[in-house]
């Protein structure tokens, strides 16, 4: 049986990152990890709600999984998790917490507003890659509404 690939599946991934070297990172990983599904790249919660709801020159894809960091300008990673969660039509958005933050309140608020994961950057580090591929496999097997 032919295994499908992530990009077959037309799941994309958004992330939402203000750090342009950790926002070039983590595509240096997605290539290492041959991971070749489109990435939608916005800078703070702000131009994620305005991409997610469709207010930016570019439509959001049907089918995608948010990466968030959490420290960022204007509205951070937290407040754009609770408004996504309060959004009827975002709600059942898939969201990883890729961030800096290891603090304890930010890992329950994170968990509270139902994430699929929190990944503390550092904590991946030199695994960084191993990161990726398990991304990789857990977005080939899982089931996914169209949001």
């Amino acid at each position: 049986m032919e295994q499908l690939s992530l990009s077959h599946r037309a799941l994309n991934i958004v992330l939402v990152e203000d750090d342009d070297g950790d926002a070039k990172a983590l595509q240096r990983a997605f290539k290492k990890a041959k991971i070749a599904n489109p990435l939608f790249r916005v800078h703070d919660g702000v131009e994620a709600l305005e991409f997610l709801r469709g207010q930016m020159e570019i439509l959001p894809p049907r089918q995608f999984v948010v990466l968030c960091d959490i420290n960022m300008p204007r509205m951070n990673g937290l407040e754009l998790l609770d408004e996504i969660r309060n959004d009827p039509a975002l709600r059942m958005t898939l969201i990883f917490m890729l961030t800096t933050s290891d603090d304890e309140s930010d890992i329950k608020t994170a968990y509270r507003n139902n994430v699929a994961g929190y990944i503390v950057k550092s904590r991946a580090g030199h695994m960084f890659l191993d990161l990726m591929d398990a991304l990789d496999a857990y977005w080939r097997v899982v089931e996914l509404p169209d949001i």
